[in-house]
This record gives C-alpha cells, sequence and structure tokens, in this order.
C-alpha cells in the first residue's frame, strides 16, 4: 500500500508551560510585597447606636473634644456660645488633650458650611497628635 501524501503523522509537540508559570509567580510575589507596604487611612464615624441618653455618663469615662461648624463657618467648641478663632484650634486641642489624653475629637459640620473649616480642624487635630478623629451629620 502507498502512502496518500496528505496524511499527516501524530505530532508529539508540547507546549512548554514554565516560562508562563514564572511570570505568574513574578506578578504574585510583586504583588505581596508591595500590599505589605501600603497603609490605608480612613475616617471613623461616631455611631448614634451606643449613645444612650437616658443615663449621664459616668465620671471616669473620657470626655470627647465637639467641635461644631456653624453655617457660616464659626467654630464652636463643646458647645461653648462664643465661637473660637482658627487660630487658636491646635492650643485648645493641645489644652484639651493634657486634661484628657483619652479623649477623641469629633466634628459636627454644618450642612452650608465649607469643606476647608473641616480640614482645617482635621489637620489641626493630628498636628496635636490626637489619633481618634470622627466626622458626625447634623
Amino acid at each position: 500500500m502507498k502512502k496518500i501524501a496528505g496524511k499527516r503523522k501524530n505530532d508529539d509537540t508540547k507546549i512548554d508551560l514554565t516560562p508562563m508559570l514564572d511570570v505568574v509567580f513574578i506578578l504574585l510575589i510583586f504583588f505581596v510585597v508591595t500590599a505589605t507596604f501600603l497603609s490605608e487611612t480612613s475616617v471613623s464615624a461616631a455611631s448614634s447606636d451606643n449613645n444612650n441618653t437616658d443615663q449621664p455618663p459616668p465620671d471616669d469615662e473620657k470626655k470627647n473634644i465637639l467641635f461644631e461648624i456653624g453655617s457660616n463657618n464659626e467654630i464652636i467648641l463643646n458647645g461653648n456660645p462664643r465661637p473660637i478663632l482658627p487660630n487658636f484650634i491646635r492650643s485648645n486641642i493641645d489644652q484639651l488633650k493634657a486634661e484628657n489624653p483619652a479623649a477623641s475629637v469629633i466634628i459636627q459640620p454644618n450642612n452650608d458650611s465649607d469643606v476647608s473649616t473641616l480640614v482645617m480642624i482635621m489637620d489641626a487635630a493630628r498636628q496635636a497628635g490626637m489619633a481618634n478623629i470622627s466626622i458626625v451629620e447634623p
């Protein structure tokens, strides 16, 4: 019998996957290493679910530093009727932090206030070494 000229014989060629696996492992190592160096910062919002207004807080409980921003960007500290000047934000935070080192800063902006006032208070709190800064809705 004669072979037909168009008939192919079985190919024993195989695709080598080793270089592709090397690239995949290198990418995996790259992403794992870079992910460990990323530190995410976030702003935590205070929840009103845990606030119990029926009972007065105990004396040993930490007192937070509350900044209220009015509609025309006046800054009220801890409910004091007189607004404070932006130049004295940091000194007030330093004084209140010295009295209570465990306190956190809570900022309550008005819907009509500027974001720059909020950022100014947050920057002053960070410069004073405050780690807990919360923003609550009016």
